[in-house]
């Protein structure tokens, strides 16, 4: 019975790792200032996930409509994606004053200059992030 239980537990980690990074917007673990360098060269504009830790609709998201294959087919091609805890990151605090964030979720586009291309507030569903991604450029 103990072999059982190891076993479906290593079934489900490998079925887990496996479909990790194939669905839904993969968001870098890069710097804005790397960003800006990386969207220069490639042609990219930056999709900047505003957050918090306590912001409700901001976690739905993260569970839901960024976990999206579709949209994660079209931000993937079409951005470089970023997520910015706004209050303890000292660059998401420099970001909401910039931009005047004031509400969370805000999704930024911008270019590799800094410059915004559009501003969306409150939660989108899949829908709305496809949308939101097909009405740039």
């Amino acid at each position: 019975m103990k072999s059982v239980k190891i076993v479906l537990v290593a079934l489900v980690s490998v079925l887990m790792m496996s479909s990790t990074g194939k669905e839904g917007i993969s968001f870098s673990d890069l710097t804005l200032k790397e960003a800006k360098v990386l969207s220069k060269k490639t042609g990219k504009l930056i999709f900047i996930d505003c957050y918090t830790d306590w912001c409700g609709p901001c976690k739905r998201m993260a569970a839901t409509s960024f976990l999206d294959e579709a949209v994660g087919k079209v931000f993937n091609d079409k951005f470089i994606n970023l997520k910015v805890e706004m209050e303890k990151n000292p660059i998401g605090v420099e970001l909401a004053k910039r931009y005047r964030v004031r509400a969370y979720p805000t999704l930024l586009v911008i270019d590799s200059e800094g410059t915004l291309i559009k501003q969306v507030v409150g939660m989108q569903s899949s829908n709305g992030l496809i949308t939101m991604a097909n009405s740039i450029r």
